[in-house]
């Protein structure tokens, strides 16, 4: 196995680890507070990223082991096709399904690790819809501990975020607006007063006689 694809074997180790990790039973308030930590980490979020673009240099590997299974194939299908030696045929046969047993190894390794990734980010997001639904009701039932900080951070972590990111996003342009309506205000005071004093200069000027 080549370097990177021992890299990909390892990525696909860790995210089967991070994935035992989430659906492990836990306490509502550690967990409440260890995905309060994990949304709002400045480490994590650059692994993610990270993450992120390692995942796009495993589709390319994947891509690239579905064609050579492709090709390899039409290897196999041509041996059936051509009249040669036994001991040739033999041969040759072996180490094309070696080939083909390598490259299929390899399909199924970088498919399973992307397929592995959606499921994961999946996982994630339902968690923490849950947990943001569950701390709901604990405040409905009149829980005092419910709505706190981890709460808010919760709601702001993930899709389930984008609305809350949103109301602050509408927010802060009402507040701009009412920033410019104040400074229209003004302009148009200023302006109201200079039109006076031009006025006022414009009478007060004695006019020639023709």
């Amino acid at each position: 196995m080549t370097l990177y694809y021992s890299l990909v074997f390892c990525l696909l180790v860790f995210e089967m680890g991070v994935f035992m990790a989430l659906i492990v039973p836990l306490p509502f308030v550690v967990k409440r507070k260890l995905f309060a930590f994990i949304s709002e980490s400045p480490v994590i979020a650059k692994l993610q990223y990270g993450l992120k673009i390692t995942f796009i240099f495993i589709l390319i590997l994947f891509i690239d082991s579905v064609n050579r299974v492709y090709r390899v194939q039409l290897e196999l299908s041509s041996f059936h096709k051509e009249s040669m030696g036994a001991a040739a045929l033999g041969t040759d046969r072996m180490e094309v399904q070696a080939r083909k047993f390598y490259s299929q190894r390899n399909m199924y390794l970088c498919g399973f690790t992307l397929f592995l990734s959606l499921i994961l980010n999946r996982t994630y997001t339902m968690i923490l819809e849950v947990l943001r639904l569950e701390d709901r009701v604990k405040l409905l039932e009149g829980d005092k501990k419910a709505g706190g900080k981890d709460s808010r951070r919760l709601a702001q972590a993930g899709e389930v975020g984008e609305i809350g990111s949103l109301k602050d996003q509408l927010a802060a342009k009402d507040r701009d607006i009412e920033t410019l309506k104040k400074q229209c205000e003004g302009l148009t005071r200023e302006y109201h007063n200079l039109g006076d004093k031009v006025s006022e200069k414009s009478e007060g000027t004695p006019k020639k006689d023709l």
